[in-house]
């Protein structure tokens, strides 16, 4: 599989992200293109993952049909030749580019847990919440909750970290109206996708949504949905309350650096050649058992 750290494109390059490249593809276009690059506590790690970004490519897109009935979402009919008509410079990208809706993200990552894991295992820990949002005692690590709830984060810039915050500074930000359509969309979102995940042997932990607004102010979903960079995978069949589960997902690799003295600032540290593979090797899994197909 050929592997793709940052591409270069005849077209003008509007931002290159953690993980994606973003082309201008017209007044109303924009073509996205999905790297392997991988990031970690907001870092961009230097070695890439071979073939993630078909991977993500084609799970975002599997997924973006599956929900399109709960929230429109930015995929535009607009075929790939119309914006690199040249065929060679198209085959470089053709599995890990979307042309999408140009439209104007909203300031948050609205992120829905299930499941008590990561930052909001830490949360509850210290202070018995998550969000803010006041959590039974007693509860195990990777226990699920008794409710999804929905805990949204500021969205950091390559380097920085991003920043959980409350419901109250949600609607701050977007306005009372828009954050209970964010909010009431990402729950549906969440519940819907672990339902199904559930029939394929996955549990979806957490995942994170990010959604703008078009120019009648209608909510749609954007970027990646229900990926292993965006969501914990667990398997089912290995589950077990008060254990950190093993993952179809990048904790894998948030694991290992855990292990290293490394103060999660850039340059973040290489990783391993059997980190990269393993990486590898989950995030094909989770495309193979939750589509019942390959990249």
């Amino acid at each position: 599989m050929s592997t793709l750290y940052e591409s270069q494109l005849h077209l003008p390059l509007l931002h290159r992200g953690k993980v994606r490249d973003i082309y201008d593809a017209g007044p109303r276009h924009l073509l996205v293109v999905t790297t392997d690059r991988l990031s970690a506590f907001d870092c961009v790690l230097p070695e890439p993952i071979p073939g993630k970004g078909p991977i993500l490519n084609a799970l975002s897109r599997f997924w973006f049909e599956r929900t399109q009935k709960i929230v429109a979402n930015h995929l535009s009919d607009r075929p790939l030749a119309s914006v690199l008509p040249d065929p060679e410079e198209r085959a470089l990208v053709a599995d890990r580019a979307m042309v999408v809706r140009r439209l104007k993200p909203l300031p948050i990552e609205a992120i829905v847990r299930g499941y008590l894991a990561g930052s909001g295992w830490k949360e509850y820990r210290q202070s018995g919440t998550i969000g803010g949002m006041a959590l039974p005692p007693g509860l195990r690590e990777a226990e699920r909750l008794p409710e999804p709830l929905f805990t949204p984060s500021t969205k950091a810039k390559a380097g920085a970290h991003d920043e959980n915050i409350d419901y109250a500074q949600a609607e701050a930000l977007l306005g009372a109206g828009l954050a209970r359509a964010v909010r009431d969309a990402s729950l549906r979102l969440y519940t819907e996708a672990a339902a199904f995940a559930a029939t394929r042997g996955i549990l979806i932990a957490d995942t994170k949504f990010e959604f703008a607004a078009d120019e009648d102010g209608r909510l749609v979903l954007i970027d990646e949905v229900l990926t292993p960079d965006s969501s914990r995978f667990w398997p089912q069949a290995s589950y077990q309350p008060g254990t950190n589960p093993p993952s179809f997902d990048k904790q894998y690799v948030r694991d290992y650096l855990e292990t290293l003295a490394w103060d999660k600032r850039p340059p973040a540290p290489s990783l391993p050649a059997e980190v990269v593979a393993q990486t590898v090797a989950r995030y094909e899994e989770a495309l193979r058992v939750l589509t019942a197909t390959g990249v």
